[in-house]
């Protein structure tokens, strides 16, 4: 017939109770943990030496001077994110650090705090003075914090300040000898300059002798020969005459097409003359006087004959002058014409001269013009050299300001006492859980139901409370019973036939509660009303009759050698429905005495006389028996105790009952601290409060009364 198994549960996910069933499991750890760790860290606190630190704070920037020089931009320096960080490394270079070595004599100080006999090496008190010193930039500013640890409160303030003063001494050391060995190399440069003007000189002067250079200019200004001079002249003349010419003939050309009167006036205008304008001025006031006479004489009158004959003297007198204007002006056009024809000439000329010229004086203009870049040069170079000068002898602000210097510390700052211990509380708790874990993580033990139900595939038919005691001895009242009888129920559920009437409990190894469960769970069945006969037959090392305390003379292995029958081994016991059958001695030659006739016989006759029979039997991985009797019987239920044993071994002695053919009911988990492991309060522990809470409901005489019946009953059994 098949077993019965449960189906496989599915994978849960971890809850949060399950991680502090755990803790309240593992709680022991997890405290020697914390308080090894917390102890440790504690000890080792207030043993740890007293450190102080001593800070000084000093502003750094880049050298500028006090006064700006003439001609130079001053405006605020542009900001260098690499700055600051390259003068942390200054600080704890070498070059800073050997100096405060060498100042404050560390080579020996620190060869007493070692206790040597001989000072340290430069480099090792260098290397340990780098280890105590720490440099950071304040947030936000220029300024950086020098800090110094030691045991010695004094001695870390004075090596903050003197890192703080070594590096002021250095960074003035540098800037003026940066500048004197940049004046010694512009001055060696100013001399070279003067040497080569001079023998550039030298050799412009030879060309312009040899070459007979017209050169008026000075020796620093560009070449200007005569021709340039003179082709510069006569363009400025033509250019005079062209705009002249243009403006003439322009006239004459406007003045050819006019009547005369219009042309005296035009003449007025553009080409003034006196003597023009008084005869004008000559007419008009004798044609006003003609007309006046006009009106009151005819034109023979004398005094009109008279003024018509000033009249006519003064045209013949205009007409004239027109004439000569308009010749005057005639031959001013045709004499610029001919002066633009001559300048052109001379132009062509001129231009001729000044290539051929060119040519002859290139020579000299490429000396010429190497001068006038040298003597540049020169002039450059003093300019420098004379600014440098008075930057040198300019007082410069300090580019290096102590603004606040160390002092001893008041108070030390290592070891922090109180962060440590709460740091070390933190980390205990942290390690205790974290190797609580571990260790629950290693144990392979059975630990919940679903373990079972999932590695074993089998169901779990009761849960057993840690320190169970015998129910016979506690009364049908005790609350550890209901766990049994919850068993019993699952039992007689479990079965596949209502003939099944013999059973045995098996275990995986020895001390799993295999003997107190069969013997109690018979109890219950018993205190039920059924017949029950209780068999151990763990015949190699017997306990159920020490339970009983009753004599293991006679028993199953005497009715199996049939020396004894049935009813001269069975025992009765306190129960009256309960009968035991103690194992008997066991001698030598009726080992495999079980896998019998005799055996099977035995139990068949059994089943005929009680309700129900129980086998003990011995642990099914060392011993054979216990598979012949699970072979044997109807019935068998493995019994795990909880957290023991690997999980291999519990499957593996449910797979040795299905091997011989065993009908496996299921899995009783015993053992269980209820008081730690929640998970099984539900199985268990309500029970305990149900009682509890109808015991406190009930009057004071009737508890007396139960108590003092449940104290004697076993008395009187007994």
């Amino acid at each position: 017939m098949e077993l019965s198994k449960s189906s496989p549960q599915p994978d849960s996910k971890l809850h949060f109770l399950d991680y502090w069933r755990i803790i309240r499991i593992r709680k022991v750890i997890i405290i020697a943990v914390f308080l090894l760790v917390l102890i440790t860290v504690t000890g080792v606190t207030f043993v740890l030496p007293e450190v102080f630190s001593s800070m000084a704070r000093i502003k750094v920037e880049k050298d500028t001077p006090d006064i700006q020089l003439l001609g130079y931009a001053s405006g605020n320096q542009t900001y260098d994110p690499y700055f600051l960080q390259t003068e942390f490394e200054v600080l704890k270079s070498h070059r800073i650090l050997d100096k405060v070595v060498e100042v404050l004599d560390l080579n020996d100080t620190f060869a007493k705090e070692l206790k040597l006999d001989q000072p340290l090496q430069p480099a090792q008190s260098f290397e340990r003075l780098q280890d105590l010193v720490e440099v950071k930039q304040y947030r936000n500013t220029s300024i950086i914090e020098i800090s110094a640890d030691h045991n010695d409160k004094q001695l870390a303030a004075d090596i903050a300040n003197t890192v703080a003063r070594v590096y002021e001494e250095y960074r003035n050391s540098t800037r003026t000898g940066r500048n004197e060995r940049g004046l010694a190399v512009l001055k060696l440069k100013l001399e070279e300059l003067d040497a080569q003007v001079k023998a550039k000189q030298s050799i412009v002067d030879q060309l312009r002798a040899d070459l007979k250079i017209p050169d008026q200019s000075v020796d620093t200004a560009p070449f200007q020969s005569i021709q340039i001079e003179e082709l510069r002249r006569l363009l400025a003349n033509k250019t005079e005459i062209v705009t002249r010419l243009a403006i003439n003939d322009e006239m004459l050309k406007s003045l050819a097409n006019k009547p005369a009167d219009s042309l005296r006036i035009s003449l007025s205008v553009t080409r003034p003359n006196p003597q023009l304008q008084q005869l004008l001025g000559d007419l008009q006031v004798a044609e006003q006087a003609k007309t006046r006479l006009s009106p009151d004489f005819g034109a023979n009158h004398p005094d009109v004959e008279r003024v018509n004959a000033i009249i006519a003297k003064i045209n013949g007198q205009i007409d004239s002058m027109v004439v000569e204007i308009l010749g005057a002006l005639k031959l001013q056009v045709d004499a610029d014409r001919k002066a633009i024809e001559e300048i052109d000439r001379k132009l062509d000329s001129a231009k001729v001269d000044e290539a051929r010229l060119t040519k002859e004086f290139r020579p000299y203009m490429k000396e010429k013009r190497d001068l006038e870049t040298l003597v540049r040069l020169r002039e450059i170079m003093m300019t420098k050299i004379t600014q440098e000068e008075i930057d040198g002898a300019i007082s410069k602000k300090s580019s290096v300001e102590v603004i606040d210097e160390a002092q001893p510390g008041l108070k030390p700052i290592k070891p922090r006492k109180t962060l440590n211990i709460v740091l070390g509380a933190i980390a205990g708790v942290i390690l205790g859980v974290g190797l609580a874990f571990f260790i629950e993580y290693l144990d392979t033990s059975v630990k919940t139901i679903d373990d079972v139900e999932q590695a074993l595939g089998a169901p779990v038919l009761g849960v057993i409370p840690q320190n169970v005691g015998i129910l016979m001895r506690e009364g049908p009242d005790s609350p550890h019973a209901e766990s049994y009888r919850v068993l019993r129920t699952n039992v007689l559920f479990s079965r596949k036939e209502q003939g099944f009437r013999t059973m045995t409990v098996v275990s995986g190894g020895a001390g799993e509660g295999k003997s107190t469960t069969i013997f109690n769970l018979a109890t219950t069945f018993a205190q039920q009303g059924s017949r029950v006969l209780l068999v151990d037959s763990d015949l190699r090392r017997p306990s159920l009759h020490k339970i009983l305390a009753v004599s293991n003379g006679l028993g199953l292995t005497n009715y199996l050698m049939k020396q004894n029958t049935m009813d001269e081994v069975i025992q009765t016991t306190p129960v009256p429905s309960l009968d035991f059958l103690p194992s008997g001695k066991l001698p030598s030659s009726s080992i495999g005495i079980l896998n019998s006739t005799q055996m099977r016989a035995f139990i068949e006759e059994a089943k005929s006389r009680y309700d129900f029979v129980f086998f003990d039997s011995p642990p099914i991985m060392g011993v054979s028996d216990a598979s012949i009797l699970a072979s044997e019987v109807d019935m068998a239920i493995l019994v795990v105790q909880y957290r023991k044993y690997p999980q291999q071994m519990t499957l593996r002695a449910k797979q040795m009952v299905e091997k011989v053919g065993g009908r496996l009911l299921g899995v009783v988990l015993n053992n269980i601290n209820i008081s730690q492991d929640s998970y099984y309060y539900y199985y268990s522990g309500y029970y305990y409060d149900y009682y509890s809470k109808n015991d406190d409901s009930k009057p004071s005489d009737e508890k007396s009364g139960s108590k003092s019946r449940s104290k004697g009953e076993p008395a009187a059994k007994a």
